[in-house]
């Protein structure tokens, strides 16, 4: 099991890479629909991870 700091670090890494793909979702919106439609459901996969990853962070936070 990875430790709190690697959790940690992974959900910075998760919500870094949402902003990105939301900013470059909204770049593309009007000339690409189809690629910010795309980014738009990668970065809501990522969303769901980032809030398991929250809820272990609790729950081992908690713990400690």
């Amino acid at each position: 099991m990875p430790s709190l700091a690697q959790m940690n670090g992974s959900l910075h890494i998760h919500n870094f890479y949402i902003g990105k793909l939301k900013a470059k979702q909204e770049q593309l919106f009007a000339s690409d629909p189809e690629l910010a439609q795309l980014l738009d459901n990668v970065a809501e996969i990522l969303s769901e991870h980032v809030v398991t990853l929250a809820d272990e962070i609790a729950e081992l936070e908690y713990e400690e």
